[in-house]
């Protein structure tokens, strides 16, 4: 791999135009984050600045006896801390929880003050640590909401992220492909070397390394969301192949299709329990202001265009992408609903417990938070009310506090959501390395604090045909 390797005067001078493109003023945001919300957000001419904004908070940590605040009626603790970086979520059928411990993989790509810059950012904004590759099991066997077992349930992996169990054997979505391995229920840990179901696209860029996975619902399909390789296509439409989209692989035979295109980022999915749809939450476009793109959820549509890179939300076109490409503009799908600029929407999922009915079949979304916003948008876990399929109102906050006083430290920074057995909400903290649990403030027939169910792992049997609603 070849290196950068400048001289102390010349290392100054990087170090010098570094700062200022950290410190970088411009692009203060003139609009709120709710006015970029909901199905028409409003979309002001983009900011062209030499130097576009950048201010990710550093990430620190959660300080002695600091947490999450919970929204009213609601509490948090920590149901697993002392992880390495986690991003991702999935809960087995079983009730045990496994977590994806890993970032990006290591780059091979020719150095340039642009790639030492963003390094320097996303190690400010926590985000540069090594992948451990690993997905983690943990356990709850007196149901008191802390996990009090944990094993190494699957190593070795290429920066996991996406996970589904369909009829016993268990989909893991590596940056490269998806790969699997057989499951018993009860299983801590499984030592089998997985095989590779279907390749995904990789390379020496791979800007948008995570590949998140969901089962469709009769469990003959697997969604994959795969990231674009750059911001809005510098590199060229030639690395672009297969890429910001939403790959379909068939289960029996490992064949894959683009599903639906056109979309920068598309991470956490879930399908909509009224219509069955499938929804998606997908990371917009940077560096054109403060107030511009707003990252959204929608249903997706196969054979769906969704605008990237030639245009966003609809018809804007961005005059950035060359060559300009009118015919795809012209197809390009509206989302159907903006979440906000900047604030990272990560983490995806439809509630469909009883525990706590005033979410009950609405969207709850891990914000991630943004760098290149001023002030930071994101850092918190938002709730979106659904009535017949669709958004229906504003997002509320579920859980917030990540941000300090000032907004210049991250103590935490929330990515996958996912639903325990209980009900419970469970969210991964990458910068805090915890699982937070959500829960409400007391049982609503007894005033007694919320306890889990014990039930004994080994005892627990799977969903009807092994596979889990997602």
């Amino acid at each position: 791999m070849t290196r950068l390797r400048l001289a102390s005067p010349h290392r100054a001078a990087l170090a010098a135009a570094t700062a200022l493109i950290i410190t970088a003023c411009a692009g203060t945001a003139e609009l709120t984050v709710d006015e970029g919300t909901g199905p028409d957000p409003v979309l002001p001419p983009p900011e062209r600045a030499l130097i576009p904004v950048v201010n990710p908070p550093n990430a620190v940590g959660w300080p002695q006896g600091r947490m999450p605040t919970a929204a009213p009626g609601l509490k948090v603790n920590a149901f697993a801390t002392g992880l390495d970086h986690p991003r991702w979520l999935y809960v087995l059928p079983n009730g045990d929880v496994l977590v994806a411990e890993t970032n990006a993989p290591p780059k091979d790509t020719p150095p340039s003050l642009r790639k030492f810059a963003m390094k320097l950012v996303m190690k400010k904004a926590g985000a540069a640590v090594p992948s451990a590759n690993r997905i983690t099991l943990l356990r709850d066997t007196d149901g008191d909401g802390v996990a009090d077992e944990r094993s190494p349930f699957l190593t070795g992996l290429n920066s996991p992220f996406g996970m589904a169990l369909v009829d016993g054997m268990f989909y893991v979505a590596n940056a490269d492909a998806v790969v699997r391995v057989p499951y018993r229920p009860g299983d801590m840990r499984i030592t089998v070397a997985p095989e590779t179901l279907a390749t995904l696209p990789g390379g020496p860029i791979n800007h948008h390394w995570t590949k998140s996975l969901v089962a469709s619902p009769d469990g003959q399909r697997l969604y994959v969301g795969v990231g674009s390789n750059s911001n809005v296509a510098e590199h060229g439409v030639q690395v672009e192949q297969g890429r910001a989209a939403i790959h379909e692989i068939d289960i029996a035979t490992g064949r894959s299709r683009v599903f639906a295109s056109g979309m920068r980022n598309p991470v956490g999915m879930d399908w909509e329990p009224v219509t069955g749809q499938l929804w998606a939450a997908v990371n917009e476009r940077d560096e054109i202001g403060s107030d511009l793109v707003p990252d959204y959820i929608t249903s997706v549509r196969d054979g769906g265009f969704y605008g990237w890179p030639y245009s966003y939300f609809g018809q804007h076109v961005d005059v950035r992408v060359e060559p300009q490409r009118p015919d795809l503009v012209a197809r390009a799908i509206k989302p159907d609903y903006a979440l906000g600029p900047h604030t990272a929407s990560l983490g995806f999922t439809f509630y469909e417990a009883d525990l706590m009915p005033q979410f009950s079949g609405g969207a709850l979304i891990g914000q991630h938070g943004s760098w290149n916003r001023r002030p930071p948008s994101g850092y918190k876990v938002v709730y979106v009310p659904f009535a017949d399929g669709r958004p229906a109102g504003m997002p509320r906050d579920v859980l917030t506090g990540f941000l300090g006083k000032g907004q210049d430290d991250a103590f935490g920074r929330p990515v996958g959501v996912e639903v325990a057995r209980d009900g419970a909400i469970l969210v991964a903290d990458d910068v805090g390395n915890v699982i937070w649990r959500v829960t409400p403030e007391a049982d609503a027939k007894t005033g007694a604090p919320m306890r889990g169910p014990i039930v004994p792992a080994a005892t627990r049997s799977p969903s009807p045909g092994g596979a889990p609603r997602r």
